[in-house]
């Protein structure tokens, strides 16, 4: 039996690491279950996992996460200091799935304990890459992409050596606004509703601007340091093959499978083996014809600003990152149009002289409030 720790185990990914886990009960012992703010979603996975502590991030349910765990003998806490301490809690494996920034703090926690994290934080490695892999490194951790383009040329690179790549392709499937002509007029709901992907909706609203593939390439960039060069996005509307590595002989290697995150979480769980999932065996007949295209970065200007951020470097893929957050939520709560996103990330990244690279995670976390605070001044006046 392996201890398991769930970061965000009331998000999509969390929740479906968790189906994973009641489907092979017998194999994982639940340690370490957390939650931003959803009290009673998280009470209940820790009953039924039976954590041995549950986390909220927001200290203000701290009275509510007490009194749903009254009687069960579950530690409950609250507060980010908490959640980082929970998260350090030696354990064989560590599943980051908390959104966003916030994030950071918890992945570096548990990097420094020296298990193995399954990534799904994208924006960990976005905002922190140097700082993150030197971590990694220094604690002997294992990291294992969780994102499933990236979990995709992790699987492609297996048996390979990177020496030999000549690129690496991400797909991307367009998100559901490929073919929508008035951008500016787009509502949250027609934002999230992916055709492909059940997922939150910030990471919905991503998918559909394509800073979800631009952030990713940024990840890949320092998951598999074969040169931005040599790191492509491709539209693939089926979201059947999920990421390709061509290899210096012409060999291109392709992982497919169905539109489901417990696949790459599956692998992640099982690696270096497998295991069992629900999903049904690829239907490539049913599917029919895959096709491919290459991004509208006109219309879509996200990968190209975070080319362009990767390319700068220093601090410029962590103020990309968070301008994008602000962006996002201002959006959701309506105050900005969905067109005005890329606009925004791109004023705040021309906004003047961009601070140093940062050296460790509370520089990191002192750009991240930098940027968010230019976003924020550059929206108020709107």
């Amino acid at each position: 039996m392996r201890t398991i720790s769930v970061l965000g185990a009331t998000g999509s990914v969390g929740e479906q690491t968790l189906d994973l886990i009641r489907r092979n009960a017998a194999d994982w012992k639940v340690e370490v279950l957390t939650a931003n703010s959803n009290v009673e979603k998280l009470a209940a996975a820790a009953r039924e996992f039976g954590a041995s502590v549950a986390v909220v991030a927001d200290d203000r349910h701290l009275a509510a996460l007490r009194e749903a765990l009254a009687g069960s003998g579950i530690e409950a806490a609250a507060g980010r200091r908490a959640l980082c301490e929970a998260a350090g809690r030696p354990v064989d494996m560590t599943v980051a799935a908390i959104v966003g920034c916030a994030g950071l703090g918890p992945v570096m926690a548990a990097v420094e304990q020296g298990g193995t994290i399954a990534l799904a934080n994208k924006e960990a490695l976005v905002s922190a890459g140097e700082v993150l892999t030197a971590a990694v490194t220094k604690h002997g951790a294992t990291l294992l992409p969780t994102d499933s383009e990236h979990n995709a040329i992790f699987q492609c690179l297996q048996g390979g050596s990177i020496e030999d790549v000549r690129s690496i392709t991400l797909t991307a499937s367009g998100g559901p606004l490929r073919t929508v002509e008035d951008l500016s007029a787009v509502t949250p709901e027609q934002a999230i509703a992916h055709p492909n992907w059940d997922m939150g909706a910030k990471i919905s609203v991503d998918s559909a601007t394509m800073f979800n593939k631009g952030l990713e390439l940024i990840e890949a960039h320092h998951l598999f340091p074969v040169g931005l060069d040599k790191i492509r996005i491709v539209v693939h509307p089926q979201s059947v093959i999920h990421s390709m590595v061509e290899y210096r002989d012409g060999s291109t290697l392709a992982q497919l499978g169905p539109s489901d995150m417990r696949v790459p979480i599956a692998s992640c769980l099982a690696w270096p083996k497998r295991m069992d999932t629900p999903m049904a065996p690829l239907d490539l007949p049913a599917i029919g014809e895959m096709t491919f295209f290459h991004p509208d970065e006109e219309r879509f200007p996200a990968t190209r600003l975070a080319r362009e951020a990767a390319e700068a470097g220093g601090a410029a893929p962590a103020v990309l990152n968070a301008a994008n957050e602000i962006a996002v939520a201002a959006f959701l709560d309506r105050k900005i149009a969905f067109s005005r996103i890329a606009i925004l990330v791109e004023s705040v990244l021309d906004q003047g002289e961009l601070p140093a690279a940062p050296r460790t995670l509370e520089e990191v976390l002192r750009v991240d409030e930098e940027a968010r605070a230019r976003a924020t001044r550059i929206l108020e006046p709107a």
